[in-house]
């Protein structure tokens, strides 16, 4: 069985770590199975990620605090407690107030499946 993950410490530990970089962020990938990736990101308040290309699929979840999503389609605020889709778009993510995240990502996506009706019978003529 695989570990268990206990997001409120993950939130609390990396929030304290953020607080204490330079930068003001602290990441951590807790979950990584094939192409899914879930990892808890902390920011201080007025902490940004810079933009950059989105994933193939990608939701973010807001824990704690409040962020703005910016992109070429415009700005939109999260709370603690709402789930997006992120924007297959470049964008970037700026903490409005010290906030914890989940980035759920899907790094890649599988071929097309190609399903063929093998009920219908061709026509011999």
């Amino acid at each position: 069985m695989d570990a268990m993950n206990d997001l409120t410490l993950l939130a609390e530990q990396h929030l304290a770590l953020a607080r204490q970089a330079e930068h003001g962020r602290s990441a951590h990938l807790f979950l990584h199975d094939g192409p899914l990736r879930q990892s808890v990101i902390a920011l201080v308040g007025g902490a940004e990620l810079e933009e950059h290309n989105a994933p193939p699929a990608a939701s973010l979840h807001v824990l704690r605090g409040r962020v703005r999503l910016r992109s070429a389609a415009g700005d939109i605020e999260l709370d603690a407690g709402q789930v997006m889709r992120i924007p297959q778009a470049r964008h970037g993510l700026t903490a409005l107030d010290d906030s914890v995240l989940v980035l759920t990502s899907v790094t890649a996506t599988p071929e097309p499946v190609v399903v063929y009706d093998t009920r219908r019978v061709r026509d011999p003529a």
